[in-house]
This record gives C-alpha cells, sequence and structure tokens, in this order.
C-alpha cells in the first residue's frame, strides 16, 4: 500500500447550447471484499471533499470563474454493476444571454481532500455544427416518388471543427383516440461519421422505405385509435472535439484475443492518478414542422411523400391524414 496512488475519474463535456454544464468526478473505489458489492456502494465512489473551479480564459486573460457545486441526479443506468439510479455529479450554469464562448479556452481545475492531490484539464468548444440545409425554410423531406417508390433524402452537415458527428432524426406524430391527440415519437439514428477529410461538411442518409417502416412499426397497438397526423421532424447533429473522438475510441471493447488496450485522457493529475476526459462537443436541433406555424404554405413533407404516408402500401391501412393547408381539397385531408 505504500506505492497506492489515488485515482480520480473525472468526465465533463461542454457544450455551448447548454445553459447547464455537468461535470462528474467520482474515485476509482478501493476496500476489502467483494468488489461487486463494494460497487454498489455510493460512498466507495466518491471523495471526501471536491473544489473544482472552471475558468474561461483567452491568451492568459480570466474572463469568467465558475466554482462547481454538487447536486444528485435520478438517470444512472441501473444495468451495471454500480449503484443506481442516482448519482453525484458537479455542475455550473451559464444563461442564454451569456452562453460559453467559442473564441475562447476552458480550463478545469479540480482539488481534491483538501489539497491532497490536483486535476487540471482544459478544452476548447467545437463549433461550427449545423446541417445547411435543413436550416434553410423551405427544405423538404422527400421519401417518396411514385406510389410504392421510395427515395432518399439527404441530410448535408457542415463539421466545423469536430472530429466526429452523429446525426438523429426524431419523428413526432399524433395519435387520436375519442377525440384526444397524444403524441408519439421515434428517433431514428441516421449514424456517425469522422470528419477527416478535406470537406467542409459531411452527409447522411435517410432511406425512404425505412422512414415508412418505422412510422408503421412506431405505432399504437389499439384499436380505438381513428386517426394519425404527422406533427414534425427534429433533426439533431452532435459533433465531437478531436480529445472526445480518441477517447471514445481507446474505449471501445476490444476485438483483440489479448484484451491490450492502451489509454487516453486530456487531464493531468499532481501525486495522484486520473482517468478520463474534459472536453467538448456542440449539439444542433432543428425542429421541422408538418404544417409551418411562420408559413403554411410551405411543406416539409413533400406532396408525394405525404401522399404515400396517407395511401401507401407500408402505411396507407394506419390511419394517417393531411392537415396541411395544401392537401384540405383532397381526399387525403383530415376530417
Amino acid at each position: 500500500m505504500g506505492d497506492f496512488k489515488e485515482t480520480a475519474v473525472i468526465v465533463g463535456l461542454l457544450d455551448q447550447q447548454d445553459t447547464l454544464h455537468y461535470v462528474k468526478i467520482t474515485r476509482a473505489f478501493i476496500g476489502p471484499g467483494n468488489s461487486l458489492q463494494i460497487a454498489q456502494i455510493p460512498d466507495s465512489s466518491y471523495f471526501q471533499q471536491v473544489d473544482a473551479t472552471i475558468q474561461e480564459t483567452k491568451n492568459g486573460t480570466v474572463y469568467r470563474e465558475w466554482t462547481l457545486e454538487d447536486t444528485v441526479i435520478q438517470n444512472k443506468d441501473e444495468n451495471g454493476v454500480f449503484y443506481a439510479p442516482e448519482q453525484k455529479v458537479y455542475y455550473f450554469k451559464t444563461s442564454a444571454s451569456a452562453p460559453l464562448d467559442a473564441s475562447m479556452t476552458y480550463k478545469l481545475h479540480v482539488s481534491v481532500n483538501g489539497g491532497e492531490f490536483t486535476v487540471d484539464g482544459e478544452t476548447k468548444l467545437v463549433n461550427g455544427v449545423i446541417a445547411t440545409a435543413v436550416d434553410l425554410q423551405n427544405f423538404q423531406f422527400k421519401f417518396a416518388d411514385n406510389p410504392g417508390s421510395y427515395i432518399p433524402t439527404g441530410v448535408a452537415v457542415a463539421k466545423g471543427n469536430s472530429r466526429v458527428i452523429n446525426t438523429k432524426l426524431k419523428v413526432n406524430f399524433y395519435e387520436r383516440v375519442a377525440g384526444t391527440y397524444t403524441l408519439k415519437s421515434f428517433v431514428w439514428n441516421l449514424g456517425e461519421t469522422e470528419t477527416v477529410d478535406g470537406s467542409p461538411s459531411v452527409s447522411f442518409t435517410a432511406n425512404g422505405k425505412i422512414f415508412f417502416e418505422l412510422l408503421r412499426d412506431n405505432t399504437t397497438n389499439n384499436a380505438a385509435i381513428d386517426q394519425r397526423r404527422f406533427h414534425s421532424i427534429e433533426v439533431t447533429c452532435t459533433g465531437g472535439s478531436d480529445d472526445l473522438y480518441n477517447y471514445m475510441t481507446v474505449n471501445q471493447p476490444s476485438s483483440s484475443l489479448a484484451q491490450s488496450k492502451p489509454t487516453f485522457t486530456n487531464l493531468v493529475a499532481s501525486n495522484g492518478r486520473v482517468i478520463g476526459i474534459f472536453s467538448s462537443r456542440q449539439t444542433y436541433r432543428k425542429e421541422k414542422f408538418f404544417v409551418n406555424p411562420d408559413n403554411p404554405n410551405v411543406r416539409m413533407l413533400s406532396g408525394k411523400t405525404t401522399i404515400e404516408l396517407c395511401n401507401g402500401p407500408i402505411t396507407g391501412t394506419y390511419l394517417f391524414c393531411s392537415q396541411h393547408p395544401g392537401d384540405l381539397a383532397s381526399s387525403i385531408a383530415c376530417q
């Protein structure tokens, strides 16, 4: 035990779109007895005292500083070997009018147990991630051409300074029972890709046939439903930093028989050890409404796609109708 050094486990990802920022600070637990039983005891994974700050700096000047406070949240996965669903995290707040600044560098300083050892890390912010075409008012999702003929819609994402980008679509629709509408939704993951080539953007593909199959498969099995209405598609693109990409890569499951894996962290500990990451990501979100509240004549779902939704072989028997002003005189109009 004379050579023992305490190990901190720290994970923090800053996102300029957020106003509440979390950093998880725990310890690699030690103790006699069954490790699986120890893992179920929250105190075994916490330090007695943590003092942490984050500074916003540029060219050696500190512009803002936050002292992190601790709180307990209830979102930890209960399927693992560690205690759940509660977990202690540390946080600080910004405001919508004064968010994190992409031109700044953010420095984390953690003092453990009154200075027993310290951990430091810093990160720039990921910025410039945007689904360029989706951001335009007249962008359309086109999933069908002729009846039963399906086409893909491409989603191009400007990568900014990110190293990896993930894009998801959240599809929302209403189901009606006895005059009451209930919002239903599902998330469609279009994938994740590196951004290492010379192109300023990356592209994701939303397959037309899969769109209709997912809609069908996510409807409620309730004979009392007498109508369904399409509501919106929310596009979410998340860009991760180079450090975050490296951290995720080395922590993927090993395919080697030797199970020998490298480690990666951008944190530095004095008189102790540290694993984890202090880095950033940027989240872009844009919700495209079936009936645009600012311009009802705009279609985010193409006319042929809407007809396929209401009458096509995959979803045509699922009681979808159209409340779009352009369809009021047609046979697919909601009654």
